[in-house]
């Protein structure tokens, strides 16, 4: 689709301009659904990547969505929420012809050698081979519609215009009606998300578009052979315990597909890579633990299975720790809180803090994003504890996976004597550092951690106060939070 504000394609200028021209290039017309079965093989055999951006469906539900472009099956997407059907659904559209030609004027998108409404036809017959041609992009071939029970039949089908009719146009006239988003969106593909939402009465009318392709309004029916590729998504417990969809249509579609949720880990990991828009550096072991997060989420007994957890949750954890970071950094801006650090001769030098996020601001992601989670009837107010519960499991657990084996006895030593390390939100990486000092093991820690053999000071924070927190977690280091804030770490536990 093209956004709002952005500028339409234009055609390429050797593109033919007439119908002449168009017939003497060899143009031949194809439906869309032999223009997506085609164009599906030619990618298939160049090797080239056919769903761009969809991540951890290859071996699941891009084979059974390959196979129902192929069959030319309308279909129906079912998952829970935050799956990516509908980033499935939109990408389709890639696999649409770049250009296509049109008649010009044309609100149903006709084809010059496929006319539809009388008039179309009329005026192909009188102009021959001079008919000037016009071109779509792909991008405008593409129709959606959030599913609402306040959805109408004109919304979607179309209605009568009344001033067509005052101007002296008959009621079965094609010409009075004001077409809907479907007829508009024909030769295109067209997605209906929530499909059981639609009232009944909708769906009978989406009934006609897929069988029997004729447009029924106010009375009297329209025989418009219409050509689309109509896709719907919905959620399991609305499709099959609900039974809001009419049995004659859920019949028409061809294909039924279901969605999942990431099966493993690395499958978590890369999503959030790709979707999140981060405004600081999040290094990688805070990101599987925003990824274990969301999975123990998922899994927990505490939430309720039936809504699930969406992908959007860790996603928007990892967006939230990155702004925490950056919010330390600014905070931290001022004379009085810049981070010092030695220069080269041993003068003290003042550096700004770099926004690098740490495990310790993933804690705000408890309260800000329980919004994003349904729990089961039986744990109200207890949502925030669940989540920190889950969160020090996921921190625990990677903790484990990354520096297992690991000798770490410097780090408490370091603190077996009485002594403290304080951190938290607005501690300054220079300061924790200080307070830590040389510490055996910190080298092959940070190496573990994939911090690398030179990392920035805010990366050597990040990974010490990872250490902390899990030495803290498996029971080695003792922790104490401040009426500030701040957290002490120190003493065994």
């Amino acid at each position: 689709m093209t956004a709002p504000n952005q500028a339409l394609p234009v055609p390429p200028a050797d593109l033919p301009g007439t119908l002449g021209a168009l017939r003497a290039a060899g143009h031949r017309y194809q439906t869309v659904k032999q223009e997506l079965r085609h164009n599906l093989l030619a990618r298939m055999r160049s090797g080239e990547d056919r769903f761009p951006g969809i991540v951890g469906y290859d071996d699941s539900v891009l084979p059974e969505v390959e196979r129902a472009l192929l069959a030319g099956h309308d279909m129906v997407l079912l998952g829970e929420r935050g799956q990516g059907k509908t980033r499935l659904i939109r990408s389709l559209v890639a696999l649409l012809d770049e250009w296509t030609p049109v008649l010009p004027g044309s609100v149903l998108n006709e084809h010059p050698l496929h006319p539809l409404t009388p008039a179309s036809r009329a005026l192909v017959a009188e102009a021959g081979d001079d008919l000037p041609v016009g071109w779509l992009h792909r991008s405008m071939r593409y129709g959606e519609k959030l599913a609402t029970p306040d959805t109408s039949v004109g919304d979607l089908i179309g209605d009568v215009d009344p001033i067509r009719l005052a101007q002296g146009r008959t009621l079965g006239d094609p010409e009075t009606i004001h077409f809907g988003l479907v007829p508009r969106t024909n030769r295109g593909i067209f997605a209906v998300n929530e499909l059981p939402d639609l009232a009944e009465r909708i769906q009978v009318a989406l009934l006609n578009v897929l069988e029997e392709r004729d447009i029924q309004v106010r009375g009297y029916q329209l025989r418009l052979p219409l050509d689309l590729f109509l896709v719907a998504s919905a959620n399991p417990e609305d499709y099959t315990n609900r039974g809001r969809i009419i049995t004659p249509l859920k019949d028409r579609f061809g294909a039924e597909v279901r969605t999942h949720y990431p099966v493993d880990l690395e499958l978590e990991l890369a999503l959030i890579r790709q979707e999140a828009d981060l405004v600081a550096e999040v290094p990688e072991h805070v990101l599987e633990v925003l990824a274990r997060f969301a999975r123990a989420v998922r899994e927990s007994s505490s939430v309720d299975p039936r809504s699930g957890v969406s992908a959007r949750f860790a996603i928007a954890a990892a967006e939230t720790v990155a702004a925490a970071a950056l919010r330390r950094a600014g905070l931290l801006a001022g004379p009085a809180g810049s981070a010092s650090t030695a220069g080269p001769a041993g003068d003290a030098t003042v550096r700004p803090e770099a926004p690098v996020a740490r495990v310790g601001d993933a804690v705000s992601v408890t309260s800000t994003l329980r919004g994003k989670v349904e729990f089961e009837s039986g744990e109200e107010g207890r949502e925030i504890e669940i989540l920190a519960h889950l969160l020090r499991t996921a921190t625990a657990e990677t903790f484990r996976a990354r520096l297992a084996g690991l000798d770490l006895s410097g780090f408490t030593a370091l603190v077996a004597e009485g002594a403290v390390i304080e951190t938290g939100e607005l501690v300054a990486s220079a300061e924790l550092l200080r307070q830590v000092g040389t510490v055996p093991g910190l080298a092959k820690a940070l190496d573990r951690l994939g911090l690398g053999d030179a990392p920035t000071p805010e990366q050597a924070a990040a990974g010490v106060e990872f250490v902390l927190e899990g030495l803290h977690l498996t029971r080695r280091l003792g922790k104490d939070v401040t009426e500030s804030g701040r957290t002490v770490y120190g003493g065994r536990s």
